[in-house]
């Protein structure tokens, strides 16, 4: 019988097979951060050991970095404190860290596959929920507790179950202006946001195949909202041409043995999985979330469901969601009026999101009364917009190009959206208190996020290419 590309992969990083039990599984790479690593560093310190193997792991600072004014000390305590941690921790262990002021600096997640470190066939971890990002390029990655990263730390493996698989297969044309962001939170919405717990899934079918790789990140980035283990795509020539020349890509003969190996990375014809789910493009429309959890989310031509449309069992928790939104159900969430808008994270931050944004509001204006942000995922997207004059047109548009970091994704910075204020954010989270106590986010693609920050409201951003 065949095997799936999640199975081919799972069992080239077997190290022991426990029987009828987990797996101790080798990981390759490993990414930190200053949030979810000081507990763990100071758990190898009280032991009096070292990082079993540092030059498997990738350090930066993007959770608590501010996005303003960088050379400067930074302000929130806390903030400072874990950043100094992170870099104290590094120096003894003897990590290279792309902190604040490096050309490398960015969120994890968007650093691993611009430089190059994020390779198909790979096992990789980090203390973030989000790493399922990396599953774009044909890995095997997902987020781990503080514990687990002081095991990596110290043995460069995990004691892993092995989880169900899910494929989901997305096929057909989509639709102007339907973008990635659109489509995970169309497939969130179907399934809800506890649809995928137990699995890890595949996608695939000629929808996502037509994808670019920052396309795919988004799509696989948000798997994790689903309840999924992470989420993965199979290896392709638009992976291998994304990978070919960066920094720390392979080159030469080293290049040519990775790239044989990676074009086995497939799941084969007659492989089997847990659990398929078909979906046609051509259904999905721009979405937008109404309410506190991702699964939340509708077309945003359409309407907020009435209570006749709620399962009895989901009734209290919808009416909570809608109490905190101040929404009303069954009323249309178009023309729905915002705050602000935060056009960034590990989801929607790289050099192709701010040139889709740039293209579009290019010669508009911001609507007044909205605070628009525009935070780059890395330090190296910052300077390729500013490079290609994008900062410029957001400039005159009236947005705001931050430096880079997580930023407004999570209440953990200087970044927040101040309480019952509404928010559309190309984020992952939509959580209560997830902005900042007492934000109501929104979410939605950087296309649906610009007009909403050109019109002011819940926008169908296909009215304004028409």
């Amino acid at each position: 019988m065949g095997k799936t590309l999640f199975e081919k992969i799972w069992e080239d990083h077997i190290v022991k097979q426990i029987e009828e039990g987990p797996s101790v599984l080798y990981i390759d790479k490993h990414f930190i951060h200053e949030v979810t690593s000081p507990q763990a560093f100071t758990g190898l310190n009280n032991r009096g050991i070292k990082l079993f193997r540092p030059r498997q792991t990738v350090a930066t600072a993007d959770h608590n970095v501010p996005t303003l004014h960088q050379e400067l000390p930074i302000k929130e305590e806390l903030s400072r404190l874990q950043v100094e941690a992170l870099k104290k921790n590094c120096a003894e262990h003897g990590v290279e860290l792309y902190g604040l002021g490096h050309p490398y600096q960015g969120i994890v997640h968007v650093i691993g596959p611009e430089l190059g470190i994020t390779q198909p066939g790979m096992t990789i971890v980090c203390g973030d929920s989000h790493t399922s990002t990396h599953g774009a390029f044909g890995t095997i990655a997902f987020g781990i507790g503080t514990s687990e990263v002081e095991m990596v730390m110290t043995t460069q493996c995990l004691l892993q179950s092995k989880p169900k698989l899910m494929r989901i297969n997305i096929n057909g044309e989509l639709n102007n202006a339907v973008v990635s962001k659109d489509i995970i939170l169309y497939i969130i919405s179907k399934i809800s946001a506890s649809g995928a717990t137990g699995y890890f899934v595949e996608y695939a079918g000629s929808a996502i195949r037509s994808l670019s790789m920052e396309a795919r990140m988004t799509i696989c980035n948000m798997s994790i909202e689903m309840g999924a283990r992470g989420g993965m795509i199979a290896p392709d020539e638009t992976t291998f041409n994304y990978i070919k020349g960066r920094r720390f890509a392979p080159q030469g003969e080293e290049w040519e043995k990775k790239l044989a190996y990676w074009k086995t990375l497939y799941s084969d014809a007659d492989a089997t999985f847990d659990r398929e789910i078909n979906i046609n493009a051509a259904e999905i429309e721009p979405m937008i979330t109404y309410g506190t959890n991702p699964g939340m989310g509708i077309p945003v031509t359409g309407h907020i469901p009435s209570f006749s449309e709620i399962d009895d069992k989901e009734r209290a928790s919808f009416e909570k969601a809608l109490r905190y939104m101040g929404l009303e159900a069954g009323v249309n969430i178009k023309g729905k009026k915002v705050d602000y808008v935060f056009i960034g994270s590990c989801t929607n931050s790289r050099i192709e999101d701010l040139r889709m944004v740039a293209s579009f509001v290019k010669g508009k204006k911001k609507a007044a009364g909205v605070e628009v942000w525009v935070v780059p995922g890395s330090h190296q997207v910052e300077m390729q917009a500013r490079e290609e004059g994008i900062d410029k047109i957001f400039e005159d548009a009236g947005f705001m190009l931050r430096q880079s970091g997580c930023s407004a994704c999570l209440g953990m910075n200087e970044d927040k959206i101040p309480a019952g204020k509404y928010c559309i954010s190309t984020s992952n989270r939509n959580f209560e208190g997830r902005q900042g106590a007492g934000a109501r986010t929104l979410l939605a693609s950087p296309l649906t996020a610009a007009a909403a920050a050109i019109t002011g409201m819940v926008t169908d951003v296909r009215e304004l290419f028409n």
